[in-house]
């Protein structure tokens, strides 16, 4: 609605500036500062959804980049997207574990499982097999998970999608969220507006044409009818 009252403002001042000798500039000045209000929402909102973007992308960030690997009987670093099952990996505290393992040498080897299970405390990882369910398994860690204590060495059984984390984030992804309560409530209230806006700019601009008017000047108040009504900081504030 803005670019069409900023749009009927330029085309209104055209209009004069061909049939007046001196024109008033109210309709050009009108027609650039409502280009410069949508233009600076526009940027505005740009910026926000980029910076949204940039925090999404930060997240990458959780994920392993490199794991120390055991491969032809050398020590390598490699890249986590790398790994294959039966790969040997060591682990020390401070490192995210970059694949599903299963550990082979433990020493006071614990992980924080918070970010899968919701244990707030660290647990302890060992070779021992101790339960039937492989999250309460100590002989398991998942991908993801930090090393807090400790160190360990262990063997690659599950990589990328295939790990616990992975198929979470499959089943996650997988579900279609809809519009959020807010974005129902944004989308019902422009809607409202836009008939509102439109209903009362196209009443006037029918009143001052039955009352004389001139029909530029009918115009004009069809422009700031519209205008009036639209709330031009709406996409900023939101």
């Amino acid at each position: 609605l803005l670019w069409l009252g900023a749009i009927l403002c330029f085309v209104a001042y055209t209009i004069q500036a061909l049939t007046l000798e001196e024109p008033p500039d109210d309709n050009l000045y009108l027609g650039i500062v409502l280009t410069t209000v949508v233009v600076i929402t526009g940027v505005f909102s740009y910026y926000q959804e980029s910076k949204s973007s940039s925090i999404m992308e930060s997240f990458a960030n959780l994920v392993p980049q490199y794991a120390l690997c055991l491969r032809d009987g050398e020590k390598v670093t490699i890249k986590a997207e790398e790994l294959v099952v039966g790969d040997i990996v060591e682990i020390k505290f401070g490192d995210r574990i970059p694949a599903d393992i299963r550990v082979l040498e433990a020493r006071s080897f614990k992980v924080d499982n918070s970010s899968l299970t919701g244990e707030s405390e660290p647990q302890a990882r060992s070779p021992e097999f101790t339960h039937e369910n492989p999250l309460e398994t100590k002989n398991l860690a998942f991908f993801s998970t930090n090393a807090v204590e400790g160190t360990c060495k262990g063997c690659v059984i599950n990589c990328g999608d295939f790990t616990v984390m992975g198929r979470i984030a499959g089943l996650a992804s997988g579900l279609d969220t809809g519009d959020t309560p807010i974005a129902k409530e944004i989308h019902h209230f422009i809607n409202l507006i836009t008939g509102v806006a439109v209903f009362l700019g196209v009443t006037f601009f029918v009143i001052a044409f039955i009352l004389g008017y001139h029909w530029l000047d009918a115009v004009i108040f069809l422009i700031g009818i519209i205008v009036a009504n639209v709330p031009e900081g709406l996409l900023a504030t939101v």
